[in-house]
């Protein structure tokens, strides 16, 4: 499986904006897929993560009521869309997926792929 994001860019903080993520190769084995980002200077942190048929979806704290996740299985894709950003989303975000259902939020040791992340920056 190979998984390409897309989608970074520079915003104003209040501002919008979408982050998606490519499946390819293996798709059928993915299960759970979701967002994690890398702030600079800080560890990797999960963002959202959403099972396969769409339902459950899970949030960080920070971003819930701000992001949504969503993915399409037969595109084999995935997006998280962004709103309200503030210049602490500021990060590079990473696309995973899972060869597990867990049906809880992913952490690390639960990720079989990783995307090759993008860069989201927000201005103050």
């Amino acid at each position: 499986v190979q998984l390409q994001a897309s989608g970074g860019g520079l915003v104003q903080a209040g501002g919008s904006l979408s982050v998606s993520c490519a499946a390819s190769g293996r798709t059928d084995s993915i299960y759970d897929m979701g967002w994690f980002r890398q702030p600079p200077g800080k560890d990797r942190e999960f963002v959202a993560s959403i099972s396969w048929s769409g339902a459950p979806t899970f949030y960080a704290n920070s971003v819930k009521g701000r992001f949504t996740i969503s993915r399409d299985n037969a595109e084999n894709t995935m997006a998280l869309q962004m709103n309200s950003l503030k210049p602490e989303d500021t990060a590079v975000y990473y696309c995973a997926a899972s060869l597990i259902g867990s049906r809880a939020p992913l952490y690390e040791k639960m990720i079989d792929y990783w995307g090759q992340g993008t860069l989201v920056t927000v201005s103050s």
